[in-house]
């Protein structure tokens, strides 16, 4: 089931994406800069982002809270899932949905080096659209569209 997160399950989003974002980001970022990336931080810059008028969703299973997402307009970001329950189809799940929100052409920005969301987007479609940001000398976010 996929539902809005409101305050009284925005601790539980933000527990994810700690998790999910901390795994996906250890290999590239120092182990103070990951370390810092608590629930707590977390929590806060999700409610930034719902702040900024995104909807953000959290994908409940039987077991509990396993992933997230936020939409804004026809923008997928904020796309993760607890690293224990990763290959499992809830992400796809989380896409599909996301993708159902948008308003035109669902748009999504993923780093270069993240080889299995890149996989994902383009097995349901996705194709890069030629837009880069670089982050840094090696670190980029690659623009896809559906």
């Amino acid at each position: 089931m996929i539902r809005l997160v409101t305050d009284d399950n925005i601790y539980q989003a933000a527990v994810i994406h700690s998790a999910a974002w901390k795994q996906a980001h250890s290999s590239f970022c120092t182990p103070e800069f990951v370390a810092i990336h608590t629930p707590e931080r977390q929590m806060g810059y999700l409610n930034s982002v719902l702040e900024k008028g995104e909807k953000l969703y959290i994908l409940l299973e039987m077991k509990g809270p396993v992933g997230i997402v936020s939409i804004s307009e026809n923008l997928i970001e904020n796309l993760y899932v607890l690293p224990e329950e990763q290959g499992k189809g809830y992400g796809t799940k989380l896409l599909r949905f996301a993708i159902e929100q948008c308003k035109g052409h669902a748009t999504l920005w993923v780093l270069n080096n993240n080889l299995g969301a890149r996989r994902l987007y383009t097995r349901l479609g996705f194709t890069e659209t030629g837009e880069v940001k670089h982050l840094s000398e090696t670190l980029t976010e690659i623009e896809m569209r559906l």
